[in-house]
Parts: structure tokens; sequence; C-alpha cells
């Protein structure tokens, strides 16, 4: 018999679940497990501040009656046939959703691929703290590093059951290791604050704490003194990968489909156009072995496959799951989402593809411009494209970097930004959204 708490006892249990659910009325269901497992320890100036330990299964279960849906959620030890009962109950009443539906059986994955996102590897609490004090005290050993905002180190793991009345039924899981700190350098209103971290799957890949918290001193009395600048128009901004992470996000969030029906994307009339500069591609792909964001099928059970979204500039894609590619006339391509019993589309390991040229060779290619390593605030309109964010970073003289800047923001239209943006060669793909360093012309900075 599987353990309580297994993948296959909880692959059981929804099932039972479901077939409590055809047996009250449901023409349709599914059910899903969200597992979470998470272990983290806080630090500061060496003491420990806190440590947390959370554990959960949550179930949710999802069914159709004619083109009423409704969805309960619970905590493992619930009265099964209760919970079903109350659901078809609620979809009975519920108003018709003439585009939620279960996924067509012919798009389920039939089988799919270990992807080797999971290490079993547990982590005492003491190798946590361990870890976590060992970045604090190498950032601090930094000359010029006046305080410490904390640093932190968790080991993880979160999971998917998924079971469905059509004969779906699978389960995966993956986890996380982590290791962060965050610094101070100078005093007073002359403070300033950076930081740095590494986030793995792996345990044995996780970097050496120390590397990560002398990095993170070495970004911070970097940024000590920095001027402020007078405003000016068509400036070329740099963004470090760190920020430019944030940019490619928008392009993600542009192209999804749930956006697009919502008409809440800039561009959602932009299908088969010109997006980005030419001969610039932006990929997703679900199945990379030990990526950040793979999984081998989505919140429904249809395996993703990679996907160009932007080929050469011009837009071929949305992100869809089966109801938002039905509302947008068009067929799921696996990216549906389970948040609870509500499935939405998203990105799996998405990447704005690199250039050919070094992030050096691209700074000394603008001559004068602003290499931006942080932004600040919400300024990002995803329904007109505006774009107007407070940011600091250094400035770039004769194609160097010559001095730290702040108290700035950087403003202009996300549309025009995609058509003015070259990126670098220098992409880490370790995140589940990817960018290399990229330079944006045009820019409006508002300074003095």
């Amino acid at each position: 018999m599987p353990a309580e708490n297994s993948s296959e006892a909880l692959l059981d249990r929804a099932s039972q679940l479901i077939d409590l659910a055809r047996a009250a009325g449901a023409d349709q269901a599914d059910a899903v497990v969200m597992r979470s497992r998470s272990n983290s320890v806080s630090v500061r100036l060496g003491k420990v501040e806190g440590t947390e330990l959370s554990e959960s299964d949550d179930f949710s279960l999802r069914v159709f009656v004619g083109k009423r849906v409704a969805s309960v959620s619970a905590n493992p030890g619930f009265d099964l046939k209760a919970l079903a009962e109350r659901a078809v109950a609620m979809a009975k009443v519920s108003p018709e959703d003439k585009f939620a539906c279960l996924a067509d059986e012919a798009n389920l994955a039939k089988s799919y691929p270990d992807l080797e996102l999971y290490d079993a590897t547990e982590v005492p609490t003491a190798e946590l703290t361990e870890k976590a004090l060992a970045a604090e005290e190498a950032a601090l050993a930094v000359n010029g590093v006046s305080n410490s905002s904390g640093a932190g180190a968790a080991a993880g793991m979160g999971g998917l059951v998924l079971a469905t009345s059509h004969g779906f039924a699978g389960s995966y899981m993956a986890s996380r290791f982590s290791v962060s700190v965050s610094v101070i350098a100078g005093e007073g209103t002359a403070m300033e604050r950076d930081y740095d971290f590494d986030s793995s799957l792996y345990y044995g890949e996780l970097e050496d704490p120390a590397t990560i918290g002398k990095r993170a001193g070495e970004r911070v009395i970097k940024r000590i003194n920095p001027r402020q600048m007078d405003t000016m128009k068509g400036l070329t901004v740099v963004f470090d990968p760190r920020v430019a992470r944030g940019i490619a996000g928008h392009i993600a969030g542009a192209i999804n489909g749930a956006a697009v029906a919502r008409k809440t994307s800039f561009l959602r009339d932009k299908m088969g156009q010109q997006v980005l500069k030419s001969g610039l591609n932006v990929t997703d792909d679900p199945l990379i072995v030990r990526g950040s964001s793979s999984r081998p099928f989505d919140g429904e059970g249809v395996k993703g496959e990679r996907m160009v979204m932007i080929e050469d500039g011009v837009l071929q894609n949305w992100f869809l799951s089966t109801a938002t590619g039905r509302e947008l006339g068009l067929s799921t391509n696996g990216r549906g989402v389970r948040g609870g019993a509500s499935v939405s589309p998203s990105s799996t390991n998405f990447a704005l593809e690199p250039g050919n040229v070094s992030p050096e060779e691209l700074i000394r290619s603008i001559g004068t411009g602003f290499y931006v390593n942080e932004v600040i605030g919400q300024g990002v309109n995803m329904v007109t494209g505006e774009y107007s964010r407070g940011a600091s970073g250094f400035w770039i003289e004769n194609g160097e970097i010559a001095y730290p800047v702040s108290g700035v923001t950087i403003a202009s239209n996300l549309k025009t930004m995609f058509m003015n943006l070259t990126p670098a060669n220098d992409i880490d793909r370790s995140y589940g959204t990817a960018s290399p360093t990229l330079a944006v012309e045009n820019m409006t900075l508002a300074g003095r």
C-alpha cells in the first residue's frame, strides 16, 4: 500500500473524488493536489532571526454540469463524498460558462518524460543556518559594507497531482534550494543597499554562500556616493540581466492569451506583426531537463512543447490554456497553470534569446548612456504599454562604466522599447524568465 502522503496515495484519493462527483451528477470533473514543503532560515548580524517549516497538500475539485462549473477546495482529512456533493450542488446553481471545460482528450499527455526536477536531499535546519551565516559573513567582510539587511537559506519542494474524469492521472515534484543576502554600505541618508542570491533545483549545484555574499558586498560598495543627472531625451539605457529579466517578463505578460482575451495587453492586435527588431527571437520550453520552470505536463494534463513565441521579431503565438484558447478560437498549447481549482495560461522556461556581442562590446558601442541595475515602483501599464520606473545604476561615458547614479526615472513605451532593443550574449538560463543584458535606445531620463 502507498504511504498516506505519497503521490500515489494522493492520486488515488483524487480519483475517488472524481468518481464521487460523477455519482453525484457531474458530467465531468478534475481533482488536483498542490503539494508544498518548505524549510527556511533567516539571519541578521550573525544571529538567527527566524526559522519556518511548512507542509501542505491542498485539494481542489472542479466539476462540470452541462456548461455550469463550480470549484471547491479542502485540506487533507476532508470527507470525500460531502465535498463532491457540495461541488455538484454549487455547479447546478452557477451561471453558464461557455468556455470553461476540461482539456480535449486528444490533447492529454499519454506519456511524459522525467525532467529530473526533484532532488530528495533533506537539508537540516542547522545546515541552512550555516549557509545563511556564511553568506552574510562574507558580505560584511567586504571593505565598505556597513550593515546587513539579513540573509537566508531555504530548501523545499512543490508538486502537482492531477486526475481527470476522462482518463488522465499523473504527478510530478520539483525541489528548490536557495541562499540570499542583502547588505548596506554608507551611513544615514547616504546609505545604499544591494543583494545577491542563488537558487537551484539540486542542492549540490547551489553556489557557495561565501561567493554569493562577497558578490553582494562588492555590488553595494560600487553604489556609494551616487550622482543625480539632468533630464534628457533620446538616451540609450542598458539593462543589467537582473532588470532585463523584468523586461522579458513584460513580453511574456503581453503575449498571455488571458490578457489578450480580456483586452488588457498592448500587443493584443499584433499577432503576425513585427513586435521586436528583425533577427530577435523569444522562446518558451517546458521540457528542459532540470529547467527552473520545467513541467512534464500542464495544469490540465496537456504536454507542452518548445515554442518560438516571437520569431525574427514577428509575434507567432499566445500562451494558451484550453478555456483561453476556446475564447480566442484557438487550441491550447499546454501552458495552463493550476491555481487551486482555476486554470490560466502562463509561460514556462521563457527566454529572450541572446545576440552576438558581449555586454562590454554593447556598452562600448553606445558611448554615452545609463546602465540600470535596479528599478523601483510599478509604473508599467500593460494595457497601453506606458513604462515609467524609478531607477539607479551607473553612468556610461566614452563606452565605459563611469560613476553611480540614483534618484532618476526612465520612461518610454514598451512597444517602442521592444522595437529599439538590442540583446547581448550573456544569457543565464537558470532562471524561469531569462534575458541577457539589453540595450534600449531612445528612452527619456527624468532627473534634476
